[in-house]
């Protein structure tokens, strides 16, 4: 039997978790779909529940999107966690510095739901 994939989606704004989890629903598997508000929630959630797939916005409140990605990273139990960085900031300088704190890839919202759902699956098939 195979696993049920976790995905975690951490972020502020109430609309995108929304949207993110609709989205998301749609993966085969039934995935399990946890969320969190902001970025010390994020972390701990993370920690606590192992996702295969966090998808983590940038500018939150308590801790940035570039801390919680760096203390996931430094987690040597969180190596197999693939991490994609939502943001509203689409200069090269923020996509860099996602990449460079451990990001996998680089959202720049608005997002099409389109293109989150495959890149998901692609993730997801990959792990």
């Amino acid at each position: 039997m195979t696993e049920i994939a976790k995905i975690a989606i951490v972020d502020d704004e109430v609309h995108i978790r929304a949207l993110l989890e609709q989205t998301l629903e749609d993966l085969d598997g039934e995935p399990e779909i946890l969320t969190a508000a902001n970025g010390a929630e994020g972390l701990a959630l993370i920690e606590r529940e192992r996702p295969q797939l966090v998808f983590l916005d940038v500018m939150m409140p308590l801790m940035n999107g570039y801390e919680v990605c760096a203390a996931v990273r430094s987690n040597p139990d969180l190596a197999a966690t693939t991490i994609v960085m939502l943001t509203a900031k689409g200069q090269e300088a923020d996509r860099t510095r996602g990449l460079e704190t451990g990001a996998h890839h680089f959202v720049t919202k608005p997002f099409d739901p389109d293109e989150i759902l495959d890149l998901a699956r692609e993730i997801l098939q990959a792990s």
